[in-house]
């Protein structure tokens, strides 16, 4: 069952038995939003918790998203509808690439790169584009005439939308990507793929990466807070929770649905 209401989470979070002197620009306030994935419930929610959270925000005020806004959940249109509309009123937006999204890319441009796809949660997003996908095979025809259809019905403000998604952003010490990093490799010269896919190489490092960096796509309980990186990506899809980190000064807590 949908929630009907925000359940707001609002506490300060700090490694523990330590505070933080990682800080955001000043008069600044982030709210960074987790792994979405078709869920356009819960970011309703979200916003609305966010925009009811903002009361008291000092001047500048920005929505980060982490990228996954397709897949999996039954309303990736509505999601990305919503998204390329524009964020809510007095506020920023800084939309970045998931892995789904240059998934749903590649298929655009090439059908050989749906099976992957339609087999992670890419059935879902053909059918909130009204493309059947129904007993879809994996066979080059079938996956070409679902390319094209999606092609045909896809609005052009959501293409727009999905081309000009950021591979990563900076405020202050804080780095924002979809997945992660690779460890040892300077910010300036991490490759496109390491920033939307890689996994075990970053969340089991324990190396200083001159920036703490905010990811999703690795699914978590609970907020995952480390020294180098805070995880926040909660399942939202199937646990109804999707999860927004707030940052600013050098304080940091969390708004959930």
């Amino acid at each position: 069952m949908p929630p009907t209401r925000p359940s707001i989470i609002a506490r300060l979070f700090t490694p523990a038995g330590s505070g933080t002197s990682n800080a955001v620009p000043p008069s600044t306030r982030l709210y960074v939003v987790g792994d979405i994935h078709g869920r356009a419930d819960l970011l309703r929610i979200l916003h609305e918790a966010i925009v009811e959270d903002a009361a008291d925000a000092p001047p500048r005020r920005v929505i980060v998203y982490l990228g996954d806004y397709v897949d999996r959940g039954a309303e990736s249109s509505a999601v990305i509808e919503m998204l390329a509309s524009g964020p809510p009123a007095g506020f920023e937006a800084v939309h970045l690439l998931g892995n789904h999204e240059a998934w749903l890319l590649d298929f655009l441009d090439d059908p050989d790169q749906g099976a992957g796809w339609i087999m992670n949660g890419g059935s879902a997003t053909l059918l909130s584009y009204g493309v059947d996908a129904a007993g879809i095979s994996f066979q080059r025809d079938r996956l070409a005439r679902a390319r094209d259809e999606l092609r045909a019905k896809l609005p052009p403000a959501h293409l727009a939308f999905l081309r000009s998604l950021k591979l990563s952003h900076v405020e202050g010490d804080y780095l924002f990507v979809h997945a992660g990093i690779r460890p040892g490799v300077p910010l300036d010269r991490q490759s496109a793929d390491d920033l939307v896919w890689i996994r075990d190489e970053f969340l089991f490092s324990d190396a200083d990466h001159g920036k703490v960096v905010v990811h999703g796509h690795t699914i978590v309980d609970e907020p995952e807070v480390l020294d180098n990186r805070i995880g926040i990506d909660t399942g939202a899809f199937a646990t109804g929770r999707l999860t927004c980190l707030v940052l600013e000064g050098t304080t940091r807590r969390f708004v959930s649905t």
